[in-house]
């Protein structure tokens, strides 16, 4: 049983499969969504937390705050997912 998962490998290759641009595009397609949501989450978050700010309103100020930061956050991650995954994949096939 272990020289069968010693002798198992994996090589990503979309040539294989049908339809690797309709995933490709699928893919931008739900990326652009999710960068629209961040823009929507940050504008909101930013007007929150100026009104919350300036009707002394704390709790709202931090809630819009931390709405800021959290959509800042998702763009960055939405921004760097495909080189996120591609680092952990390669650090993956350098295991022996």
């Amino acid at each position: 049983m272990i020289r069968l998962l010693a002798q198992v490998s994996m090589n990503p290759d979309g040539s294989k499969l049908p339809g690797p641009g309709t995933l490709q595009d699928l893919t931008n397609g739900i990326g652009q969504w999710a960068l629209i949501a961040a823009l929507i989450g940050l504008v909101l978050g930013a007007a929150m937390w100026a009104l919350g700010h300036y009707s002394q309103n704390y709790q709202q100020a931090y809630n819009g705050r931390k709405g800021v930061l959290v959509s800042g956050a998702a763009a960055l991650l939405i921004g760097a997912a495909s080189k996120i995954v591609n680092v952990f994949f390669g650090l993956g096939k350098g295991l022996h």
